[in-house]
C-alpha cells in the first residue's frame, strides 16, 4: 500500500510539473502566432490588445483542455492496471 501511495505522489509532482511546462509552451507559441497574425494583418489598432483578446479566447479552447489529459491518461492507466491484475 505504500509503494502504491508512493508512485501515486511521484507520478502527481511528475505530471503536475509536464502540465505546468506543457502550459506555459504552448500559451507562449500561442503569443507568437498572435504576433504573426496581427502583423500579417496589417497591424490592426494596438498589438497588446489583439494578443490579450486573442489568448483570452484560447483560454476556453479545446486545445487547452486537452493538456488535462498529462493528469487523466496516466492515472487511468495505473487505475486499468491495478483492475486488470488484482480482477482478472
Amino acid at each position: 500500500m505504500a509503494a502504491l501511495a508512493r508512485l501515486l505522489i511521484i507520478g502527481f509532482v511528475l505530471c503536475t510539473l509536464l502540465y505546468v511546462t506543457l502550459s506555459f509552451y504552448s500559451r507562449a507559441r500561442r503569443r507568437e502566432k498572435l504576433t504573426a497574425s496581427w502583423e500579417e494583418a496589417g497591424r490592426p489598432g494596438d498589438r497588446d490588445t489583439y494578443v490579450q483578446d486573442g489568448l483570452a479566447e484560447y483560454e476556453g479552447s479545446l486545445k487547452r483542455k486537452l493538456i488535462w489529459g498529462v493528469y487523466v491518461i496516466p492515472f487511468s492507466a495505473i487505475a486499468l492496471i491495478i483492475y486488470f491484475i488484482n480482477f482478472h
